[in-house]
């Protein structure tokens, strides 16, 4: 591609993924870019489903990870390893972009020379039922459509960079995050001190497919983003809560809802009406300072009283998170143009 039209490779981290596959390959490969300007790479993280073979379905590139599942961070090095663009396009497996998406990212980085990264957001029509998908995929919208602009991290479900940049910070840190957590909050943490600029661009959209449950909230806000956000802040230092896109409202709310959560647990141990009534109030509080989301959710849903937020800053504080290195690497096989290979194994799991 011409220097004013950079070439994208459009990888695609994915583990057990086979039954959503075709709907977020299908939307990439709808897209209105022409094929000629783009490529697809999907990174089968040690799968046994049938994930490479309905990925061979799609694909430009299979690379199949062999051994045990090492996560989203390593999956996409690795496919950035097997890729040819000039800008690399990270998007999960379970985001069906809208049509426009990588024409988007095409033309901003065309348009932008001085930008080195940018990403979107999830869109405000989530397919999932239920008022916990509904609120935590909007909520998602809501913090990145008021977060528009100059960005102080990454989001790797739908964000592209510069494959020169990617290289040069050593891209996604794989020892550390061998399970989807912050690898791509700390890759942003890693660009900004390096000088890089980062944009959010609301308008570059995709659907997130997944159906959220309260387990899934807490394992993964709390568990697998929140809490090694909040440690990532800590190590960082005082600067990291203003660069992390942490703003005072979600600072006041991860107090606030530590605050009311120790209150009632302990209230269970030491009944006294003190300890009640200060959750409550701290409860309270995480209400009145969200109430431009409740605003937003009652717009966009018509969804009645609001429940406490869920969001990763506002349950950063709650627990603790050790990252043990993945000492062992797999191996890697790369299928590039897999079709006839993946239909000649088509009886394999």
């Amino acid at each position: 591609m011409s220097a004013l039209q950079p070439f994208l490779s459009v990888i695609v981290p994915a583990h057990q993924a086979a039954g959503i596959l075709p709907m977020s390959l299908q939307a990439l490969r709808a897209s209105h870019l022409p094929g000629e300007g783009w490529e697809l790479i999907v990174v089968d993280d040690a799968s046994t489903d049938r994930t490479a073979l309905v990925a061979a379905q799609f694909a430009d590139t299979v690379v199949r990870l062999a051994g045990n599942p090492h996560g989203p961070a390593y999956a996409r090095n690795r496919g950035v390893e097997a890729s040819r663009g000039d800008v690399i396009v990270f998007v999960d497996a379970d985001v069906c972009v809208h049509p426009d998406t990588l024409s988007r990212f095409t033309a901003l980085f065309a348009a932008r020379p001085e930008i080195s990264a940018a990403f979107g957001s999830y869109d405000s029509r989530p397919p999932g039922p239920g008022f916990v998908s509904q609120y935590r995929n909007l909520l998602h919208h809501y913090v990145h459509l008021r977060g528009a602009g100059e960005a102080e991290t990454f989001w790797a479900g739908c964000g592209a960079i510069r494959r020169a940049v990617f290289v040069a910070v050593g891209g996604f840190d794989e020892w550390h995050y061998v399970r989807p957590q912050i690898e791509d909050i700390e890759l942003g943490r890693r660009l900004r001190l390096a000088g890089h600029r980062i944009v959010l661009d609301p308008e570059i959209q995709g659907a997130h497919l997944k159906r959220w449950t309260l387990r899934d909230v807490l394992t993964t806000d709390l568990a697998g983003r929140g809490v090694p956000w909040m440690w990532l802040m800590l190590q960082e230092g005082r600067s990291a809560a203003y660069t992390l896109n942490v703003r005072s409202p979600e600072r006041w709310t991860t107090a606030l809802v530590w605050a009311s959560v120790l209150a009632a647990l302990g209230a269970l141990f030491w009944p006294n009406p003190v300890l009640l009534a200060g959750a409550a109030t701290a409860a309270a509080l995480v209400l009145l300072l969200n109430q431009g989301f409740y605003r937003f959710l009652r717009r966009e849903r018509g969804l009645g009283e609001p429940q406490l937020p869920a969001s990763a800053a506002a349950l950063a504080a709650m627990g603790v998170k050790t990252w043990p290195p993945a000492h062992a690497r797999p191996s890697v096989g790369v299928w590039n143009r897999p079709l006839e290979r993946g239909a000649r194994e088509a009886g394999s799991p």
